[in-house]
């Protein structure tokens, strides 16, 4: 049992298993995209430490960047998606990975993705570590995901519980 503020939480994707997924998705990420140069923009807070672990394990010249956007508030997905840093780099004519820690509703995606597709990139991938595909309520699926989980509340490896629990080397889920 873990405490994080308020709440416990049980571990529901223990790091072995979490860093020998990533590696896998990174594995097809690398077959995709052999011989390009893509653009990694990760979703923060969230993304660091899953982009961080994924990166180790490409074969391919990329760069990295970040966006930032909230949609939580508490445990509960807000409904609202403010961007609040947004885009610098040029990627026209680039190909774009977005990595994201988890797409649930997928409001987060509906919202920036069109202001991505506004400056023309070659291609958009989406890399999520995790998906609540029981949530989902967007327009944009994810093409990568390290896991599919049912729709509960989680935190670690760069998720959070009102700004806690993002240092976690794995991922937990709130105990019933």
């Amino acid at each position: 049992m873990i405490t994080i503020k308020d709440k416990k939480f049980v571990s529901l994707i223990p790091k072995d298993v979490l860093e020998s997924r990533i590696e896998i998705l990174a594995q097809q990420l690398n077959k995709e995209f052999k011989g390009k140069n893509p653009l990694l923009i990760g979703i923060l807070n969230g993304s660091f430490m899953f982009l961080s672990e994924l990166s180790k394990h490409l074969d391919f010249q990329c760069e990295i960047s970040f966006v930032k956007v909230k949609s939580y508030e508490n445990m509960h997905s807000s409904g609202l998606v403010t961007e609040l840093i947004g885009l610098t780099e040029n990627i026209e004519n680039r190909d774009v990975i977005i990595v994201e820690d988890i797409v649930d509703t997928g409001l987060t995606l509906n919202r920036i993705l069109p202001d991505f597709d506004k400056k023309k990139p070659n291609s958009i991938k989406i890399v999520t570590m995790l998906f609540k595909e029981s949530a989902f309520k967007g327009n944009y699926r994810p093409d990568f995901k390290a896991f599919v989980i049912d729709d509960v509340f989680v935190a670690g490896y760069g998720l959070d519980y009102n700004g806690y629990g993002r240092n976690l080397n794995q991922i937990v889920k709130v105990s019933d």
